[in-house]
């Protein structure tokens, strides 16, 4: 069997060529974050015209990773990846070159269209050049640019910002890019179907625009006041016609754009589930921290960057130690001890005050990073352990596809619960703040109701609690959350293996 696999050498060059790709793509998904308001001031926009640099890049990327699984079949995963990475990399140039808001916005769509192969066929790229035995191994270098990437993202680009310029955000790739290309081109051989499939290009544009809604309405929801807004009534309502008729569609066709077999395999099945919840878990922390430390404690961006970089510190301990111990436990086992972790976290971050030092943010940041690595790779293994190779393609999309909702549904909505729970909070606090109060009047004795000065003051302090205390509610939701998500684990299925037989992942 090890004939059909590239040599040695071959496979360490294909693996480092793809997760070059892997992590320039990954990271574009946040390092352009904190560099907003420098490219605000650069291209003379209003703060609700600069989120597009945003949403315009995860609209398109959501749009286009349902695709990627086709054009692997149809044109070939080598040609799609070399596509891809040359798309990618010309046009972060051109986002860096960009003079108005219009250029980058349209930029940033192309990056989001030519970026949405790169995850998913990176990731189907190593399980086939690697026999099943070191599948676990592959997953875990996989992991590595799939997580790391946005972890980093944020304090690579502050810094970036900072000592250089915005534009390097962007131009950051053009290194990358060009070494991804050159060792795919001269060690990756070419795969795809010996049947041309022909597109079904309903079922594909009912699901893309059933996404595009639903991501539209994900990224503008907390901006346009939510259900209130009719632009978000238009995009929910969107979101919900398309993705009914793509349903009954798919369900009715001969030979649908998604074919739902894959879905029949549980680990599959199960593994996606999970993989969803973990990007609501993993992207909505990474969403909540920078805001909460920036604004209610005053850390600077590069502070900020820095208390959060262990989290990425303590993903890279698991995941190169995640080859070694799927190879020796059930890697049900470990996902388990990794929610084990996830929890602990959220548990010490509910504990969180105004009045801390850096020390719980770098420890619970750390410890959630150990958790994700014990979670992130085994579950992409178990996923793909039992999955028909023949659907790989098609499955590594719908993988990355669900995990991406699931970050940005779960960035939104604890989003809105921060901003909701604040609200509710304040008014709470605010009914003590009163003449007769006579806790008022110890701690703060002297206070002048009739002094604007001392009002606002009041009320900036109410704000500042109310938020805080709006983020550990949130904190213990997440605990809740994580512990509820481990019963899942108990429907997955592992096949144990003879004694002193490396772990064997069934493909068939």
């Amino acid at each position: 069997m090890s004939g059909s696999y590239p040599a040695p050498g071959v496979r360490r060059l294909i693996t480092a060529s793809v997760m070059a790709a892997t992590v320039m793509n990954s990271l574009d998904s946040t390092i352009a974050n904190v560099a907003l308001p420098h490219i605000q001031g650069s291209v003379s926009a209003s703060a609700d015209e600069i989120t597009w640099v945003l949403t315009s890049y995860i609209v398109a990327a959501a749009i286009m990773t349902p695709l990627t699984g086709w054009l692997a079949g149809r044109f070939g995963r080598k040609r799609l990846m070399l596509w891809s990475i040359v798309g990618f990399t010309v046009v972060s140039g051109l986002c860096g070159l960009s003079s108005s808001l219009g250029e980058l916005i349209g930029f940033r769509l192309l990056q989001g269209v030519f970026g949405a192969a790169l995850v998913p066929m990176s990731q189907a790229i190593l399980l086939d050049i690697n026999p099943p035995e070191n599948h676990g191994t592959a997953m875990s270098v996989w992991g590595m640019g799939a997580i790391l990437g946005p972890i980093i993202g944020p304090a690579l680009g502050g810094w970036l910002t900072d000592n250089l310029d915005w534009r390097w955000v962007f131009y950051i790739n053009l290194p990358i890019g060009v070494l991804a290309f050159a060792g795919l081109s001269l060690s990756l051989s070419e795969t795809k179907d010996a049947e041309r499939s022909r597109l079904d290009f309903f079922g594909f544009a009912m699901l893309a625009l059933s996404i595009g809604s639903l991501q539209l309405m994900l990224d503008r929801g907390q901006t346009a006041d939510w259900f209130n807004s009719l632009e978000i009534c238009i995009e929910a309502g969107s979101a919900l016609f398309f993705g009914y008729l793509f349903v009954a569609h798919t369900l009715t066709a001969k030979k649908p754009f998604i074919d739902l077999a894959m879905f029949g395999d549980r680990n599959f099945l199960l593994g996606s589930i999970i993989g969803f919840f973990l990007g609501t878990l993993l992207f909505g922390v990474l969403a909540l921290l920078p805001p909460m430390l920036e604004n209610l404690m005053g850390y600077p961006v590069v502070l900020t960057g820095l208390v959060t970089a262990p989290r990425g510190v303590g993903t890279l301990v698991t995941m190169t130690a995640s080859g070694y111990l799927l190879k020796r436990f059930d890697p049900r086992l470990l996902i388990a001890i990794g929610f084990g972790f996830a929890a602990w976290s959220m548990y010490r971050m509910a504990h969180f005050s105004l009045g801390m030092d850096e020390t719980p943010v770098i420890l619970s940041g750390f410890i959630q990073g150990l958790g994700t690595g014990l979670i992130f790779v085994p579950l992409a293994t178990i996923a793909f352990a039992t999955l028909n190779p023949t659907y790989r393609n098609e499955g590594a999309a719908m993988f990355t596809l669900l995990r991406n909702i699931g970050s940005a549904m779960g960035i939104s909505v604890l989003q809105a619960l921060t901003v909701r729970s604040s609200a509710a909070v304040h008014s709470r606090l605010i009914e003590g703040i009163r003449p007769d109060n006579p806790v008022l009047t110890q701690t703060n004795p002297g206070f002048d109701f009739s002094a604007p000065e001392m009002i606002a003051r009041m009320n900036a302090q109410v704000s500042r609690q109310a938020s805080m205390v709006s983020y550990i509610d949130v904190f213990w939701l997440l605990f809740l959350f994580t512990l509820a998500i481990l019963p899942l684990l108990l429907l997955m299925r592992h096949k144990r293996q003879p004694a002193g037989e490396a772990l064997h992942l069934h493909l068939d």
